[in-house]
Order: C-alpha cells, then sequence, then structure tokens
C-alpha cells in the first residue's frame, strides 16, 4: 500500500484482540510455523512450497507435480487448470520444469503441546517453459505485475463489526497468505479514524462510500467482506470491486473463521483472472498444414503418428498426401502453431525449419524428423 497508519483507534482492540487470539490464533497451534533466519521460500506464480514426508527421489517427483499444479493455478488464475486433459498427464513430467529445489525445515507446536516438524520442499521452475506449456494447451496467462486490492475486511464476534486495518494486520493474516498463494496481494487500509469510521459503511455494502475512501490508495480495486457468526459457524460476505465496477458476489462459510475468511482471496483471484488474463496470441487454436520431411520408411512414419497421437495438444490429424521421404498433415490444435512449434522443437522430435510456411493451405509449415 501507498499509506502508512496513522491515527488507528485502539480502544476496541484489547478486547477483540483476545478473541482474535482465542478464534484464530489458537487452532493454528497444529500448524507449521516458519522459523526464524535465512530460509528457503518461494516468491512470485513460477514458485511454490509443498509438504513433504521425507528427501527421497520418488516423494520429490511426487512433490514437483503437486507444486507445479500450483504454479499453473498461479498463473493461469485457474484453480482447476491441473484437471484438464493433457494437464493432468504433464505434471507427470514436473521434474522436467523445474529450474530449482530447496528443502526447509518448519517448526511447531503439535496438539499435545510437544514440538513438530515439517518438511516443505521449495520448487522454482523455469519460466519460459512453464509458459510454454501453458501456451501449448491454449490457455490464459494473468499477466504480471498484478494488481494488488484493498481489502475492507470488518468482522463481527458478536459484539459490533469491527475494521481490521494495518494495525491488526494479523487478524486478517489467512486471507493474506492465500491471496499470496493465488498469485497476488492484498492490502490493508491504514486505519484512520475515518476508515475505522466506515464500518457500517461496509456492513450495509455501500459500494460507492468504500470506493470514496479507497481514493488514496492505488489500484482502484476494493475487497469488501464482512465476516460474522453465524448457527454452523462462521459466514462470510463479499465484494469485489474493479474502478467502480462490481466484479463479483460470494460467500464463504466454514466453522474455522480462518477458512471462512481465506475464502475471499480464492474468490478475487477467480474473478481478477476471469478479467485479466488472456491467451497468447502464439496460443491461438487453430487447423494448420504441416509437411514432416526426413521419413525414412514405415519405423518412422509410425513413430511420427504415435508422437503426434500422443501429444494432447494435438485435436485431430488427418492425412493430406505422401511421398517416400515426406508426409503432409492438417491437424487440429488446441493452441497455436507457433506455441506447438517450440513444444515439439523443445523434445526435439520435430524440428520447425525456419521461415518455410505459416501453416496455411497453400504454405505448410515444415518440421523435420529428428531422433526423439
Amino acid at each position: 500500500m501507498q499509506s502508512t497508519p496513522h491515527g488507528i483507534t485502539r480502544t476496541w482492540w484489547p478486547r477483540f484482540g483476545l478473541w482474535l487470539l482465542l478464534a484464530l490464533l489458537l487452532p493454528a497451534a497444529a500448524m507449521a510455523q516458519r522459523v526464524e533466519g535465512d530460509r528457503a521460500a518461494a516468491e512470485g506464480p513460477y514458485q511454490a512450497e509443498v509438504s513433504v514426508r521425507n528427501q527421497t527421489d520418488g516423494e520429490r517427483d511426487k512433490a514437483f507435480a503437486r507444486a507445479l499444479a500450483q504454479v499453473l493455478g498461479n498463473v493461469t488464475g485457474n484453480r482447476e487448470v491441473a484437471l484438464r486433459d493433457g494437464v493432468r498427464q504433464e505434471l507427470a513430467n514436473a521434474k522436467d520444469y523445474v529450474e530449482s529445489f530447496d528443502y526447509r525445515q518448519d517448526e511447531g507446536i503439535g496438539p499435545t503441546g510437544a514440538p513438530s516438524f515439517q518438511t516443505v520442499l521449495v520448487v522454482r521452475f523455469r519460466q519460459s517453459e512453464v509458459d510454454d506449456l501453458i501456451d501449448m494447451f491454449g490457455l490464459p496467462r494473468w499477466p504480471q505485475p498484478r494488481p494488488k486490492p484493498v481489502l475492507w475486511l470488518a468482522i463481527d464476534d458478536g459484539s459490533g463489526p469491527r475494521l481490521v486495518g494495518l494495525g491488526q494486520v494479523n487478524a486478517a493474516r489467512s486471507i493474506l497468505d492465500a491471496a499470496k498463494a493465488r498469485g497476488y496481494a492484498l492490502g490493508l487500509p491504514a486505519g484512520s479514524a475515518a476508515e475505522m469510521a466506515a464500518v457500517g459503511a461496509i456492513w450495509r455494502g455501500d459500494v460507492a462510500a468504500i470506493g470514496a475512501l479507497s481514493r488514496r490508495y492505488s489500484p482502484p480495486i476494493q475487497l469488501i467482506g464482512r465476516l460474522y457468526r453465524d448457527a454452523g459457524g462462521w459466514s462470510a460476505d463479499w465484494t469485489l470491486v474493479d474502478n467502480g465496477k462490481v466484479l463479483s458476489h460470494w460467500q464463504s462459510r466454514d466453522a474455522d473463521a480462518r477458512r471462512a475468511m481465506a475464502a475471499g482471496a480464492d474468490g478475487a483471484a477467480d474473478a481478477l483472472a476471469r478479467r485479466y488474463a488472456k491467451v497468447s496470441p502464439d496460443a491461438a487454436p487453430g487447423q494448420f498444414r504441416l509437411r514432416i520431411e526426413g521419413l525414412h520408411g514405415s519405423d518412422d512414419y509410425l513413430r511420427l503418428a504415435g508422437y503426434l497421437d500422443g501429444l494432447p495438444v494435438v485435436r485431430r490429424v488427418a492425412p493430406v498426401s505422401a511421398t517416400p521421404d515426406a508426409l503432409e498433415l492438417e491437424v487440429d490444435l488446441a493452441s497455436g502453431l507457433a506455441s506447438f512449434s517450440r513444444y515439439v522443437g523443445r523434445a526435439g522430435v520435430l524440428v520447425r525449419v525456419p521461415d518455410a510456411g505459416d501453416g496455411s493451405a497453400g504454405a505448410p509449415a515444415v518440421f523435420r524428423l529428428g531422433g526423439g
């Protein structure tokens, strides 16, 4: 945030702070806590942290797949991207996208009060290759840098709603961390007297009033939420506003206040990704004409057919013509020709011949069959 805390009203926070300690912090006692010091940590959407049981190769490879699924979700803004056909299969090759990794040991307090330890694998992926993978499937990318919405959060534990400002940052820790896990950040208002007094506007859903208060902050995006007790535990009502336009309304409910709060970050990420994530021009799907050269006998034809059949980005292949050493095909791709060319070129099975056609019927794109 560009603003700094000033004029914070603290008279009600000692009592409210006790409730927060009981309702938010005590249930987290069994959760791993970061140990202070120079520790490995994920930074940015192309890095991820996953818990592991041990440091064996097999456990690490499985963790790489989970980490890549996180990264794909962050970069595309789509939480369900790892469930798509083809993407799910590609996760098995996650180690091929890894640039580096580190282990971190987190120390915490278990349910019995005894110390507990959790090993965390921090994985950094090669950005260009992750982007190529996303383009190969014709998926959108949520570009960087991403906007940092202002979180206007009011909490009512039964004694009246209170605004969470910068001075009470720990009260909003679960939603701030959830936003970071989705690849963006939320900011809190400074907590001035005027902002604290505006809690009623949050509670009645007065978007215009909150928008006016947010003019001192940048960008003009607000995530407005009210968290309150209900019969089943906790409920939260959310509204995301972008430059005066309401993008989304949603509600979250959970027995745990932290999880009900964190769901606000997921809903905001979903709405922002729908608005800002775009498919790369190189990844636009379509039908293309390919000429494959360097075929020497039936074994090469069979290898080519099997390779194309195994690519999830290839939706259909139709032979057009053949000669003893070349084959012309019409292919229906889920992504663009450029992203397809980069992907197959990296594997070395097909290598595109530069400046030899644009993939149209009159000028097929030319590839040579490699050693693969």
